[in-house]
């Protein structure tokens, strides 16, 4: 169905659209709306108001027969990013209380997620390990490949650190029989969300049940390098504390490298690596303080 027939379904007479991203913005006779393919989960949206979690724009149409969704519009206020991401990571918080739920799991449920994190960690040792031989053979190095050589040994640094760490939380959940889900929005992120007089979050597209861990790792590579993660994180848990299993599965997480594959031009290549040797050497740094 267009964009004008469906708004026109509930009264609304467009007069401009501005496309951003996947959405349309139109203005209307009756103000600015949000127009997106259905995509989001229905059931996770009823378990939000179930929760009494409204903290997302109001849909002005019927969403569960509708294969598209029309929302209000809401602009944010003009604050500091700083203030933002806090105000985020609180909104977060709040989310995760308000849906936390405890489910049985199988007997090896924590085991298979040991040997997945496992066999990733040996499989990025063993990438790693060919690559700087290969390049290590040439004569003359590409400035990409001088960038990664030089940095190697954080690669190897983090995945020893991550085997490490990875014992530990294995340590901490092998007796366990129950896990702690809540609802994650599973792309958290600043664009994805709004601050003015109340908070909202947007974008609930990839939102489903999982531990309150991978919220944070997807926030913490989307603004690694951008805020103190350290700040962040106990604005958390001052209102949501991780366990010591859920601690060191996050530190695990977000000391883990990137599989960096050499695609793209020389000065894209150059510019990828040193983005996630950056990242790496700052969760060393937090990873120290937090461990």
């Amino acid at each position: 169905m267009k964009i004008n027939e469906a708004l026109k379904n509930y009264s609304l007479v467009p007069t401009r659209y501005q496309n951003v991203g996947n959405v349309s913005i139109a203005t209307t006779n009756e103000g600015k709306y949000v127009f997106k393919d259905q995509k989001v989960n229905l059931k996770i949206l009823d378990y939000l108001k179930s929760r009494n979690f409204d903290y997302m724009p109001k849909f002005i149409n019927d969403i569960h027969n509708d294969e598209y969704q029309i929302t209000e519009y809401v602009s944010s206020f003009d604050i500091p990013k700083e203030r933002q991401i806090l105000d985020l990571i609180t909104l977060v918080a709040l989310l995760h209380s308000k849906t936390t739920h405890y489910k049985e799991v199988e007997p090896n449920y924590y085991e298979e997620i040991y040997e997945d994190i496992d066999a990733n960690l040996n499989y990025l040792y063993g990438y790693y390990t060919d690559i700087i031989t290969l390049i290590e053979s040439k004569v003359f190095m590409s400035p990409s490949e001088y960038l990664l050589a030089r940095n190697i040994n954080v690669m190897y640094d983090s995945i020893d650190a991550c085997k490490e760490n990875l014992e530990t939380w294995h340590d901490l959940v092998k007796d366990k029989r129950k896990r702690r889900d809540v609802v994650l929005h599973n792309n958290l992120k600043l664009d994805h969300f709004i601050r003015n007089e109340s908070s909202f979050l947007v974008s609930w597209d990839k939102a489903k049940i999982g531990s309150p861990v991978f919220d944070l790792y997807k926030l913490y590579r989307n603004h690694a390098l951008d805020f103190d993660f350290g700040d962040i994180l106990k604005e958390y848990e001052n209102s949501y504390p991780l366990t010591d299993d859920e601690k060191k599965l996050l530190i695990t997480l977000i000391s883990m490298p990137p599989l960096i594959e050499f695609k793209g031009s020389e000065l894209e290549m150059c510019k990828k690596i040193s983005h996630e040797i950056d990242i790496m050497y700052k969760t060393i740094r937090l990873t120290t303080k937090t461990a």
